[in-house]
């Protein structure tokens, strides 16, 4: 036994079989190669450096390390099982090529704190990729705002038409929402980006390791202060996965907006074929899958959260086994994170809007009655008052089928004597865009200066 594990010196009988496969975790934790081997490096380092391992054991264990990185990235390396997880089969085979050298490297850290240490390197550099991703799909908004400054829309509360809305108006929307989602991925990072290495198990080490000398090899700025709380946490990655399914949710309901507007029953959007499948029955189908599979992988996410809130709910300091459940949830939120925002990236910019259709709509459902009420309020009538006469004209339209923009004057003075003739240039779409303060500015002039504050950073 003691020849087949790296931990197997107080153990008389060899592992189960079953229980070998169960209670490994290569299969997925295999992708921290990279990060297992870069803090393996500043680690050997640091143990040269504060003269804990002879200097030429450094220097044959760090060649070794990037020996192993190469075969690694050639697909060069066999993955073992009964090795159990990324570590012991990284240091099992340094020390197959280095001999002894190989087995210092453990040297005043355990598998506690190193993995700890991989995660963190590792979900620092995919929040920074995420973050990049965020800023793909926000420029691709911005491009359709910009491209379609004088499109009209419907905006809606209730799914029902409310108000006529610049349809670049609703694509900043999702730049805030988008913007919001950036500010939190970064604010998780400074909580990420903190070395545990050097709590050891639990309690630390006594050999005389530099922990800051290991934070500035690896980028750190700062180190943990606790040992226990070191590696039995895993608050960082909840955090993270939270934020993902924040952004998750917003673009699912961003996908739900393209599903509905795509239909033939709105053709406000077309959606490129490259993006879309058919049916294998219906020829004439086009089918949004991209936004509803994004719109179904958003439970996913929510479900990772859950999984890592369950497992980390009731375990007592310090480390305990459940955690090796943390790592393919967070796998799983990266990689399902990331796909769609690429995704949709590419998706919305090369999207087709339709400004007929959303224009035509825009006038439907009585979407100006909020501004005839407005024009009573400013010929002297109170708003309660102007607000039932514009609900009384609506039932009017309601029981006779037409809208309030066919109304004739006589019909308008029946339900107030102040409308006049200049009702009929108060209740189109365009004067009802053009008039109406949008937070601080006329709506074309306020989403012309928020492209422009997006585009320059602000």
């Amino acid at each position: 036994m003691s020849q087949n594990k790296l931990w197997g010196g107080r153990f008389t009988q060899p592992t189960d079989k079953f229980v070998e496969e169960f209670t490994a975790s290569i299969d997925f934790d295999k992708r921290l190669y990279h990060q297992d081997i870069r803090g393996s490096v500043a680690h050997a380092r640091m143990l040269g450096r504060q003269g804990i391992i002879p200097q030429q054991d450094v220097e044959q264990i760090v060649h070794g390390l990037k020996d192993i990185l190469a075969q690694i990235e050639a697909g060069q390396f066999d993955f073992s099982v009964g090795l159990e997880d990324i570590h012991m089969n990284i240091e099992a085979r340094l020390s197959q090529k280095i001999g002894e050298a190989g087995k210092r490297l453990h040297t005043g850290r355990s598998r506690n704190d190193q993995v700890a240490l991989d995660i963190r390197l590792y979900l620092r550099d995919e929040i920074v990729e995420v973050v990049a991703y965020l800023d793909m799909l926000i420029d691709s908004l911005l491009e359709q705002a910009e491209k379609n400054l004088e499109v009209v829309m419907p905006g809606f509360t209730h799914l029902q038409s409310a108000q006529p809305i610049l349809f670049s108006h609703h694509m900043l929307a999702y730049v805030e929402m988008f913007k919001r989602d950036k500010g939190r991925m970064d604010d998780c990072l400074k909580r990420v980006n903190v070395l545990p290495l050097g709590a050891g198990a639990l309690a630390g080490t006594t050999f005389p390791i530099d922990r800051k000398y290991v934070a500035e090899q690896l980028d750190f700025p700062a180190v943990t202060r606790n040992s226990l709380d070191s590696v039995s946490d895993r608050d960082f990655a909840l955090e993270f996965i939270a934020a993902s399914s924040i952004l998750m949710m917003h673009l699912s309901r961003l996908s739900e907006e393209l599903i509905i507007w795509s239909t033939s029953a709105f053709r406000f959007v077309d959606l490129s074929d490259g993006f879309c499948t058919g049916s294998s029955i219906m020829p004439q189908k086009k089918n949004p899958d991209v936004p509803e599979l994004v719109r179904g992988k958003t439970g996913r996410v929510y479900g990772n959260l859950m999984a890592l809130l369950t497992v980390m709910k009731a375990l007592p300091l310090a480390y305990n086994k459940d955690m090796q459940e943390d790592k393919e949830p967070l796998f799983d939120t990266i990689d399902t994170v990331k796909g769609s925002l690429k995704i949709f990236a590419d998706m919305i910019r090369e999207m087709r809007v339709n400004s007929s259709s959303m224009g035509r709509a825009a006038g439907q459902g009585f979407s100006t009655a909020t501004d005839v009420a407005d024009y009573l309020v400013r010929k002297g009538l109170p708003f309660r008052d102007a607000h039932e006469a514009v609900g009384k004209a609506v039932a009017y339209c309601v029981e006779n089928e037409m809208d309030i923009i066919d109304l004739s004057l006589a019909e308008w003075q029946l339900f107030s004597p102040h409308f006049s003739d200049d009702i009929f240039a108060a209740i189109t779409v365009e004067a009802s865009v053009n008039a109406r303060d949008v937070i601080g500015g006329t709506a074309r002039n306020r989403v012309e200066d928020e492209i422009r504050r997006c585009r320059e950073g602000k």
